[in-house]
């Protein structure tokens, strides 16, 4: 855990125990806290130069959103990868992609369109010479257009509760080695359907591009024997 907080800046309007929540959980969705790490509050409240209240509070938090388990006489551990957890997510995640995809290719509007093409010519300039968390954060603004682009508020709701699952997941699979290259290829076909209006095709695109996501961390998964 050592050098994977960092002092907080006391210069933000928020409450101290919502940033050292933020923070917290941002470490574990970035992966820096790793599955089965232990959180031990001295430590972190020492590296974060925050009393241990702030830190035990958040991390009752996190242990609401599943990223944390209590284990009764040994203390907070970072929640594990589970092939359950992961199967239950991606079984959602993949309705609700699919869904807005379609969606996307009937009411996308030429503004929504352009987006997604400045996206993807992003995510191709990057691939070579930047950190995971740059494509990571290209690959949830990929995502986040064709939700905004489906217009219904109330899809884009839904997965916003999944939100942090989701990033943790993506934070693994597009760190496994070849794994964003094809992610490229499959934002690309996915664009392609949505702008020739083709519904049908970008639902059958997007269910196939969450099966991959899903099978990139299944494998790490395994080869971590988490």
């Amino acid at each position: 855990m050592i050098e994977r907080m960092v002092p907080i800046k006391l210069d933000n309007y928020k409450p101290l125990r919502d940033i050292v929540f933020e923070h917290l959980r941002e470490a574990i969705v970035a992966g820096r806290l790793r599955p089965g790490e232990r959180l031990m509050e001295v430590q972190l409240a020492e590296e974060m130069g925050v009393s241990r209240t702030p830190v035990r509070e958040a991390i009752r938090k996190l242990e609401l959103e599943g990223l944390v388990v209590m284990i009764t006489r040994r203390g907070a551990y970072v929640s594990d990868l589970s092939v359950k957890d992961i199967a239950e997510t991606f079984e959602i995640r993949a309705a609700l992609e699919s869904l807005a995809a379609g969606l996307a290719a009937e009411r996308i509007t030429p503004e929504g369109l352009e987006q997604l093409e400045r996206t993807l010519v992003q995510i191709g300039e990057c691939m070579d010479d930047s950190s995971v968390d740059r494509l990571v954060e290209l690959d949830e603004k990929f995502h986040s257009i064709l939700f905004a682009a489906s217009r219904n508020q109330r899809l884009s709701q839904i997965v916003s509760n999944l939100r942090e699952q989701i990033n943790r997941f993506r934070q693994t699979s597009l760190a496994t080695p070849g794994r964003f290259r094809a992610v490229f290829q499959e934002h690309k076909r996915i664009a392609e359907a949505i702008s020739e209006g083709n519904s049908s095709l970008a639902q059958a695109l997007a269910k196939e591009h969450m099966e991959n996501a899903e099978l990139s961390i299944m494998e790490w998964v395994k080869d971590h024997k988490v």
